[in-house]
C-alpha cells in the first residue's frame, strides 16, 4: 500500500502543479493581449492626432506657397498647378519607395509585438 499512496501523492502534486501552470499561462496571455491592444490603440491615436495636425499644417503651407508662386509669376492658377505638380511628384516617389517604408514599419513594430 505504501507504493500506491506514494504514487497517489505524487500524482496529486503534479496535478496541482499543472493547474497552477495553466492559470499562470492564462494570466500571462491576458496581460500580453492587453499590452498589445494598448500599444496598438495608442499608436493609432497618436497617428491620427499627429497626422491630422500635420495635414492641416501642410494644407495651409501649400495654399500659401501656391499663392506666393502665383503672385511671383503674375498668374495665381499657375502657382496652384505648380504646387499640385510638386505634390504629385512627391506622391509618386513615396509610391515607388513603399516597400522600403513597409519594411521600416514592420521592423519597428516587430520589437514591440514579439518581445
Amino acid at each position: 500500500m505504501n507504493i500506491f499512496e506514494s504514487v497517489n501523492e505524487t500524482t496529486g502534486k503534479m496535478s496541482d502543479a499543472g493547474e497552477t501552470y495553466v492559470k499562470k499561462t492564462q494570466e500571462y496571455y491576458k496581460l500580453k493581449v492587453f499590452q498589445q491592444l494598448t500599444v496598438s490603440i495608442s499608436l493609432v491615436a497618436k497617428g491620427l492626432i499627429i497626422g491630422g495636425l500635420l495635414f492641416i499644417g501642410l494644407f495651409f503651407l501649400a495654399l500659401a506657397a501656391a499663392v506666393a508662386i502665383g503672385e511671383w509669376l503674375d498668374n495665381i492658377a499657375l502657382g496652384y498647378v505648380i504646387v499640385a505638380g510638386l505634390f504629385l511628384i512627391i506622391t509618386a516617389i513615396i509610391y515607388y519607395k513603399r516597400h522600403f517604408i513597409n519594411n521600416k514599419i514592420i521592423k519597428a513594430l516587430a520589437t514591440k509585438f514579439f518581445d
